[in-house]
């Protein structure tokens, strides 16, 4: 059979596959994520039934995939609510950082992977998935609710601090050294600095490149101007997934709520195709060994996130109800966590961290989704319920 053939239908069959899986996943409720990694290990070296023609085209449409991801985060932000969240959870911010990224960096110490490998894997386990916590907010109803901002503000703190984590890592995976790794730090620090000052005096500037009602030229221009910066940035060690987070965050107003709509299906399409094929380069046998690393350590760090979000609820004045659904929220890994174990294993760091990462992604955005909708459980608001009355009825200290 021709090349080009086999490739238009291995390529043709799976995306169909994906549509019917992610059709299947809203039905149930969860995301998608965990079936895109699941095909991708049925599909790769190891796998059931490997693709022979397609690998390539899924190489370079994964590359694309994660620009798109951060670009349609970074479009989600202002440059002023980066700003406010900073001011107002920076020891929320902290607290989440030191809780849940230690563990990780532990782990891969105590499994003998090195201190890279640490740095890697502090960061596959301190970031929470936006895209996942964001469905299970609009799927629960809950964008209204008085922890959702809370949520929101340490998942902002978070994804901006990849804008200068990912560059450190980016340097310490290569072997560049102590003083390459601070050069890349002050580099991106000085980056996303300079973009942040622009988009919050000069963003019109940059929005007003664009039409928002002329939906072909938005599409090229900006995915143009995105991919342009995410090139430049990977050539002076940024990270291209940095540099399109912040020209989504450069983007503003009209332009960015259009540039958004007309983007997300394209998004939709290439970011399938980065999880399925960080799935086909992780061989499934290799999970084996690391299986029980991931589920110990998917179980510590969902009750630090867990404890992350009610102690940040806590702070804001949100009641005992609403601290354990922004905590139980905020659990599930995802698209950050696979691309720094892709980032590490590119670089040829511990092959192990990617079969890790795959089932510790796997088992959190599960156990996450499942997780999120125990405050709707009835035996739960009964609890509460109980819990309150207690607090209620309590002699007050010094009575």
């Amino acid at each position: 059979m021709h090349g080009t053939t086999l490739l238009l239908i291995e390529v043709g069959a799976l995306l169909l596959v994906l549509g019917l899986l992610s059709r299947l996943a809203d039905r149930l409720g969860f995301s998608p994520i965990p079936l895109f990694l699941v095909i991708g290990l049925l599909i790769g070296e190891g796998g059931l039934v490997p693709i022979e023609a397609s690998e390539e085209f899924f190489a370079i449409g994964s590359e694309i995939g994660v620009i798109l991801l951060l670009l349609m985060l970074g479009l989600e932000y202002t440059a002023s609510e980066l700003v406010d969240s900073l001011k107002g959870s920076r020891r929320a911010g902290l607290l989440d950082a030191l809780l849940n990224a230690l563990p990780g960096a532990a782990m891969a110490l105590i499994l003998g992977w090195g201190p890279v490998a640490a740095v890697a894997l502090a960061g596959v386990t301190w970031v929470s998935s936006s895209g996942v916590i964001a469905k299970v907010l609009r799927d629960l109803g809950r964008l209204s609710n008085r922890e959702t901002p809370t949520i929101l503000s340490i998942l902002v703190i978070e994804d901006l601090a990849m804008a200068f984590y990912l560059p450190v890592l980016s340097a310490l995976v290569i072997g560049a050294g102590l003083l390459a790794g601070a050069t890349a730090l002050v580099i991106a620090v000085a980056v996303a600095l300079l973009i942040l000052f622009l988009a919050l005096k000069h963003g019109r500037i940059v929005s007003a490149l664009f039409s928002p009602h002329h939906a072909e030229s938005l599409v090229l221009g900006v995915l143009g101007l995105t991919m342009l910066v995410a090139g430049v940035a990977q050539q002076v060690n940024v990270s291209a997934a940095v540099g399109a987070f912040l020209v989504g965050i450069a983007i503003s107003g009209q332009v960015a709520s259009s540039a958004e709509a007309v983007l997300s299906p394209l998004r939709d399409l290439f970011a399938a195709v980065f999880f399925v094929f960080f799935g086909i380069a992780t061989d499934p046998a290799d999970i084996v060994p690391v299986l029980v690393p991931a589920i110990v350590l998917a179980v510590a760090t969902m009750g630090t996130k867990v404890a992350t979000g009610w102690l940040a609820a806590r702070e804001a004045g949100i009641a005992l109800p609403g601290r354990w659904r922004a905590g139980l929220t905020l659990t599930p890994r995802g698209e950050f966590s696979i691309v720094i174990a892709g980032l590490a294993v590119a670089a040829g760091l511990e092959p192990q961290l990617a079969p890790l990462a795959t089932a510790y992604v796997l088992i959190t955005i599960v156990a996450g989704s499942v997780l999120a909708r125990v405050p709707d459980a009835v035996w739960f608001k009964q609890r509460m319920l109980v819990a309150a009355r207690a607090r209620a009825s309590a002699p007050v200290a010094g009575a």
